[in-house]
């Protein structure tokens, strides 16, 4: 595949989003996608809620998509925002790329940043190869997120029996010696739509699972060591409820799924967090509608008519989100 830069595609790198976020007091939307309707529907929705975002891939998407073909897609995408007369920018980056060989090949492909997780490695091997990688990065102008900690769940890829917070007293080694631009931490946030067991939860008045809250006095302490540094929150999606009962309530099969309040990432977006990544969420309001239609019209086999109405429940989801939980509507 011949190496294309991501200055050609129109893209930007997370740079400049990342400090203006800090001092705006908000946290760019880091969404997933895997299919066109999801593409649109990110796009859409932040063209139409004005804010900056960023479209992340997993390595299991970029396989799903065609490394070829995502290209276009993403040069559609800014051709999309240009054609709409919008200002918004974006940033195309991987998410949770585990060798410095996934990296290079995504910077070679247009990707304006990369994301190492080391987070499996013992803490030098983690800092040897998130430095390799944001040596080749850092030469082609792209920007690098690295991982300190472990966080639970199953999204793609990755997988882990249980959470490991990061070690407040480890950070500014770990960014000292390897130049990254943004750091992933795990402060209780969890991949996937069973972030916890339900034995880590109470329950309210109602009967619903309440997760265990977000450990903000690691995140208070984070900031200390590294002040005005980026800091990224994954496995932040909210899981939300609504959706988890259409689904279950047309066939199925979601028990126990519970994500992170709304009022935590919104505490977390007006701190050192200025990336918030959101994957199940989107995967949650596309399956509801999805099932939903089919339910409500077993006769329907025209893809278009169950994945427009996906399509457009996910763009609602992301002008929320834009809106009332990360406030970086109107920032673009």
């Amino acid at each position: 595949m011949e190496k294309v830069s991501y200055k050609d595609i129109g893209l930007v790198t997370t740079t400049e989003m990342f400090a203006k976020a800090m001092k705006g007091k908000y946290a760019i939307p880091a969404y997933n996608f895997n299919n066109m309707e999801q593409l649109q529907a990110i796009v859409m929705g932040c063209v139409e809620s004005k804010s900056p975002f960023i479209l992340q891939v997993s390595s299991g998407a970029r396989k799903y998509a065609n490394q070829t073909l995502l290209r276009f897609l993403a040069m559609g995408a800014v051709a999309m925002i240009n054609d709409a007369g919008s200002p918004v920018k974006f940033a195309l980056h991987l998410d949770h790329g585990d060798t410095l060989e996934l990296c290079k090949s995504c910077v070679d492909s247009g990707f304006s940043s990369v994301m190492i997780d080391g987070s499996h490695h013992s803490y030098e091997d983690n800092i040897k190869l998130t430095k390799q990688v944001v040596e080749y990065a850092h030469a082609h102008g792209v920007v690098v997120e690295g991982e300190l900690g472990v966080l639970a769940g199953i999204e793609d890829a990755v997988s882990a029996e249980k959470s490991t917070y990061t070690r407040p007293e480890q950070v500014e080694d770990f960014v000292r010696k390897t130049n990254v631009d943004s750091l992933a931490i795990s402060i209780g946030t969890s991949h996937g739509a069973m972030k916890f067991k339900p034995e880590q939860c109470t329950r309210d008045s109602r009967g619903v699972l309440v997760p265990p809250p977000l450990r903000f006095d690691i995140l208070e302490e984070i900031e200390k060591r590294i002040p005005g540094f980026p800091i990224v929150l994954h496995g932040a999606s909210s899981v939300v409820p609504e959706y988890v009962e259409i689904i279950n309530k047309n066939g199925g099969a979601l028990k126990d799924a519970v994500g992170i309040p709304a009022d935590q990432l919104r505490k977390a977006a007006r701190s050192a967090v200025c990336k918030v990544n959101i994957d199940s969420d989107g995967r949650l309001a596309m399956t509801a509608m999805i099932r939903k239609t089919l339910a409500e019209k077993p006769a329907e086999f025209d893809p278009r008519k169950y994945l427009g109405p996906a399509r457009d429940e996910l763009i609602k989801m992301i002008i929320h989100k834009n809106k009332e939980v990360l406030g970086s509507a109107g920032q673009a």
